[in-house]
């Protein structure tokens, strides 16, 4: 299963790289395959451990802002291991060809 989420910290601002930093600090430690860009943070593992990754992540940023917003959006496909790579690998093959 792959997730990608986004956690917006509300209240506090304009600047959010902070907050958005504390979540992916929680993203990273996990362990789970995982790419951040500059929308969305994308992790790979089963359902128990990605939506708690996810929980932990929200719950970072909601330590230090009055109101938090994510959202997220799930690829379940059981069976399916490293489906970020191989989803981009996909993608460059079309690419190459034209």
């Amino acid at each position: 299963m792959m997730i990608a989420f986004s956690v917006t910290p509300l209240g506090v601002g304009e600047e959010v790289g902070a907050y958005v930093a504390d979540a992916v600090r929680v993203v990273r430690e996990s362990g789970l395959p995982n790419r951040t860009d500059a929308m969305f943070t994308t992790i790979e593992g089963n359902w128990d451990e990605v939506m708690d990754v996810v929980k932990r992540a929200v719950e970072a940023v909601e330590a230090r802002a009055p109101r938090v917003s994510f959202i997220l959006k799930a690829d379940i496909r059981p069976g399916v291991t490293d489906g970020m790579t191989s989803k981009m690998e996909t993608i460059e093959r079309h690419l190459a060809r034209g």
